[in-house]
């Protein structure tokens, strides 16, 4: 059976846009205004919301000015996994280097 609620790409995409784009209205800022505040081009702005097509500096410069740009610092975080016992806290303990490598 096929998972009609997980999440691809397409569907991420659509997501982010309608956020932003919500987010711009909220804060009572017209298309023109955050380009301006922002510094990205009016165009690429008006692509963002239409196509969901935008650089990662554009962006993060849109997120700045959205005030969202700390939801950024999760992404890509690398998985933490607990030890659930101090048998695996022990195992899971690499050794301390007493010296650096010659590469």
């Amino acid at each position: 059976m096929i998972d009609i609620l997980k999440q691809t790409p397409s569907t991420m995409l659509e997501e982010i846009k309608e956020r932003f784009r919500s987010k711009r209205l909220s804060l009572g800022y017209t298309q023109e205004g955050l380009a301006l505040r922002s510094g990205v081009s009016l165009g690429s702005l008006k692509i963002f919301e239409k196509k969901g097509q935008i650089s990662l500096i554009s962006l993060l410069k849109l997120a700045f000015v959205l005030e969202c740009l700390d939801d950024f610092k999760t992404l890509a975080r690398p998985h933490i996994q607990t030890p659930q016992s101090i048998d695996e806290l022990l195992l899971s303990q690499k050794p301390l280097r007493k010296r650096g490598s010659k590469k």
